[in-house]
Parts: structure tokens; C-alpha cells; sequence
């Protein structure tokens, strides 16, 4: 993966490190290896943020963020993908991943009403949480092996090409004997 394309798709170090919610971590920030853009720290940072990004839980950037310290992989990357889930797509993905755990629990479909309050919320939260969170930690899991091989194999592939390339390039030189 070209390295430019990237660095104009996610912020830099400068903007990663001044997020309010990222200074808990405070000098571990100075640390190059969450800074590289290689293939190891990319694809590491795409399983990571991917994988975060499809769990049911609040501070997913705080979390992102510190299992990118804990494995030394791309900080921005991993932070910036957990916005996959954003005001937008949280309700569809979160609403597909309680239909996955519900088939995978083989529990019976039931009727389902909205309403905006916390008696509502906390009492279909202790009837949906087992199948949400089975189907959100089988959705994240399988993101995160997605995002991880894809980019590791797409890395490699445009290397594999980008050497192709010069050799094809390369003068050829003849000798005569």
C-alpha cells in the first residue's frame, strides 16, 4: 500500500496526540512504533481498530487506542477506524449483529417496540445482551481477521508488483562470449 495514500487518509501524529481523551496515555504517545506505517504496524492497526469498531461498548477510541499501545501497532489507523461505527451506522450494525447472535443462540423471535427512555433501554438491554454481544464479538473478530489479512496481503502484492515493475525496467545487459 503506498505509503502518501495513507498519510493523506488518516491524521498525523500531531493531530492523534492532541485528543483530549488520548492524553491519559501521556509520554508512551513518543513512542516511533505507533507512528510507522508499515505492513506489520498498518494491518496490525486495521485488526485492531476493525475490531474494536464492531463492539457494543462506550470509549471505543479509549479502547482502540490502548490495545494499539499494548501491541505497538499504527495509533491513528486504529483510532480513526473505530468511527466505522458512527451515529449512522451503529443502529444497523449493532441491529445485525443481535440478529446473528439471536440465530446463533437459536432463540425465538419476539416482538420488538422503540421508545426513548431509560426504563426502556435497561430492561431490552437485560433481554438482548447475550445475542448482541455474541454477535458483536463474531462480527468484530471476523472484521479484524478481514482487515488484518487484507491489508497484509494487499501490502504484499503492491510490493510484488512494484518489483516487477523495476525489473522490467532494468537495462538489459547482454554479454557476448
Amino acid at each position: 500500500m503506498p505509503k502518501k495514500l495513507i498519510k493523506s487518509l488518516f491524521p498525523g501524529y500531531h493531530t492523534v496526540r492532541e485528543f483530549e481523551i488520548l492524553r491519559l496515555f501521556g509520554a508512551v504517545l513518543n513512542d516511533p512504533n505507533l507512528w510507522h506505517l508499515n505492513r506489520r504496524s498498518v494491518a496490525g492497526a486495521f485488526g485492531v481498530g476493525l475490531f474494536v469498531a464492531f463492539l457494543p461498548i462506550p470509549a471505543q477510541m479509549l479502547l482502540s487506542a490502548a490495545l494499539a499501545i499494548m501491541v505497538r501497532v499504527n495509533l491513528p489507523i486504529a483510532v480513526t477506524l473505530v468511527w466505522i461505527t458512527n451515529p449512522l451506522t451503529m443502529a444497523p450494525i449493532f441491529f445485525s449483529a443481535y440478529h446473528l447472535g439471536k440465530f446463533l443462540l437459536d432463540e425465538p423471535a419476539r416482538g420488538f417496540s422503540f421508545e426513548w427512555s431509560l426504563s426502556w433501554f435497561t430492561g431490552e438491554l437485560l433481554m438482548i445482551w447475550q445475542p448482541l454481544l455474541l454477535g458483536s464479538l463474531l462480527m468484530s473478530t471476523v472484521a479484524g481477521l478481514v482487515g488484518y489479512t487484507t491489508i497484509r496481503l494487499s501490502w504484499r502484492l503492491h510490493i510484488l508488483r512494484r518489483l516487477a515493475d523495476k525489473r522490467r525496467r532494468l537495462p538489459r545487459i547482454h554479454r557476448s562470449r
